[in-house]
């Protein structure tokens, strides 16, 4: 009988192939045939599953982003069964941060996607991805959260401290990609910038 074929596990199996390439070369220089050739499949596997490489960077992009979502809950995890609106901020933040090898390439990855979506049409014209706010507003919920519950500034603006947060994020991974400053020196300016948006609170992680 047959072996029967887990589509779902072979198109992440794909995925991940991508993004090791995408990690080692960047993700302009990836092709499809380097991608079957890094899964161990047929470019016309590659094929069947994604159709073009615009629907395959897609599909990695979401990959990375179940990823990353998973990273923040270990992140959270880690932090106890009731880590409170600090701590969660600071995981969401955190976990952004190329601190190893994975959130290394998903730093990298995630930027790239950005830069080509802007330049390809093929992949301008897909969803970026489904929804671009997600991290703002769970970081924005948070901030304001913390403020009804009296521990965070009351006079901060929750949604411009969120945007201000991610984009700081951001620039600073960056900067550890390029070798401006270590992983230590930007996880000591975030948590300074969170110690200014929240009020110290004993549950709190330092």
């Amino acid at each position: 009988m047959p072996k029967r074929v887990d589509h779902e596990e072979r198109r992440t199996q794909i995925a991940d192939a991508l993004v090791r390439v995408a990690g080692r070369r960047g993700l302009h220089a990836v092709g499809m045939r380097d991608v079957a050739a890094e899964a161990g499949v047929s470019l016309r596997l590659v094929q069947y599953y994604f159709e073009t490489k615009e629907k395959l960077l897609l599909y990695g992009l979401q990959h990375l982003t179940d990823r990353f979502t998973a990273r923040v809950a270990a992140r959270l995890g880690a932090a106890g069964p009731d880590p409170g609106p600090r701590a969660t901020a600071e995981a969401l933040v955190l976990a952004s941060l190329p601190t190893d090898e994975e959130s290394r390439t998903f730093h990298l990855l995630y930027s790239s996607y950005a830069i080509l979506s802007v330049t390809d049409e093929a992949l301008a014209a897909q969803p970026f991805i489904d929804n671009p706010d997600a991290a703002e507003d769970a970081l924005a919920g948070l901030i304001a959260s913390a403020q009804e519950a009296g521990r965070a500034d009351p006079d901060a603006d929750a949604r411009t401290e969120a945007i201000s947060l991610l984009a700081m994020a951001a620039t600073l991974g960056t900067s550890i990609l390029v070798g401006q400053r270590t992983p230590d020196a930007a996880t000591a300016v975030l948590r300074h910038h969170l110690n200014r948006v929240f009020t110290p609170h004993p549950t709190d992680t330092p």
